[in-house]
């Protein structure tokens, strides 16, 4: 049955971004201060528009990331928690947040709560991940909101919603044996209506090479508006990324919103292939995040960079277009969109 929550759409109102800090050697090895660097950047552009949390690994950490900040982001407009974590992928390990209208006179409700859904690094592919899957339920207490347990692995980079109605993910990823095997498409789709508040799902194909969580749709389409998706496409046919890119273009065309106003599509161009010795990285302009007032950009020091920035300008008339050179971020095998988890407001 419909709980009554939504997930907004990512342009709705926050109050905060919540970020997971890198620390992780594994993950970066020697680009781990390059990479700080870069989020550093990235909290700066999102805090002069709304709140920033950090999870920190413990006080000498938070100490470490103070310093990053200082002089770039004002002390009140970040809030560490000691909150230890396996890696920095919050939008996959953090909780995912729904609100709902307060109904009149109901007395005291919560409009805002926090979704524990289980998390398995991607089907069990970087273990230990304990830590991560036990954020959900501290993000939730340091809000003081009600986090909802729930039987089912779910990454939040594997969803993509409009905030009305309509929800967008991949075969590959949420029908890989490696989340649910015990779960059939159809179960599925009723746990994301049901907690989600969607009333249609779109299924897309397959990811991008180099993508090692069997297809994130958020390296592949994303909603700018209600009825308006960019979605990233490969000119080059001699591309691995062409074929895949150019089938789920085609699953597009002719979808319609849960009213049955036709969705539009803009297509989002590829950056040139990025690789880290012999393997191909995921680096995509579709992992973007949208933040109060700006969009973290990602970029690789390609050609496409501008008009992807400009593309997304044309999107997002309101906000400003934060271009920062994600190079060494990527080879963490994520971007912007993979390490922040926003914090809707909640409805009064």
């Amino acid at each position: 049955m419909p709980s009554g929550y939504r997930m907004p759409a990512e342009w709705s109102p926050h109050q905060a971004t919540w970020f997971s800090w890198p620390h992780n050697p594994d993950t970066w090895t020697d680009d781990l201060p390059a990479v700080e660097r870069i989020l550093a950047e990235a909290v700066a552009a999102l805090a002069k528009g709304e709140g920033v949390r950090i999870n920190v690994r413990d006080s000498g950490h938070g100490y470490h990331v103070q310093k990053l900040l200082a002089g770039k982001v004002p002390p009140d407009k970040v809030l560490m928690h000691q909150f230890p974590t396996n890696d920095a992928w919050c939008r996959d390990h953090g909780a995912i947040f729904v609100t709902r209208a307060p109904e009149p006179g109901s007395g005291p409700q919560a409009t805002l709560k926090a979704l524990d859904f289980q998390y398995n690094a991607w089907g069990g592919k970087y273990p230990p991940y304990d830590l991560d899957n036990a954020l959900p339920q501290r993000m939730a207490t340091a809000l003081g909101v009600p986090c909802q347990e729930i039987p089912m692995v779910l990454e939040g980079g594997s969803i993509e919603v409009n905030g009305q109605g309509l929800l967008l993910t991949t075969e590959q990823c949420l029908l890989n044996p490696n989340r649910n095997p015990n779960l059939t498409r159809e179960q599925i789709e009723f746990q994301l209506k049901s907690l989600l508040g969607v009333t249609r799902i779109v299924w897309l194909g397959d990811g991008i090479a180099g993508d090692d969580t069997d297809g994130h749709i958020d390296d592949l389409t994303r909603f700018v508006a209600e009825d308006l998706v960019v979605t990233a496409v490969e000119q080059d046919p001699a591309d691995e990324n062409y074929q895949p890119l150019k089938e789920n273009r085609e699953r597009l065309a002719g979808i319609r919103l849960p009213d049955g106003r036709p969705l539009r599509v803009v297509e989002l161009p590829m950056p040139a292939p990025l690789y880290r010795g012999s393997n191909r990285l995921p680096a995509s302009y579709a992992n973007f995040y949208v933040g109060n007032r700006v969009v973290l950009l990602p970029t690789f020091n390609c050609p496409a960079d501008e008009e992807a920035a400009a593309i997304l300008a044309r999107c997002f008339p309101g906000r400003r277009i934060v271009s920062l050179d994600c190079r060494d971020v990527v080879v963490g095998l994520g971007t912007f969109h993979c390490l922040t988890q926003q914090v809707p407001v909640a409805p009064e």
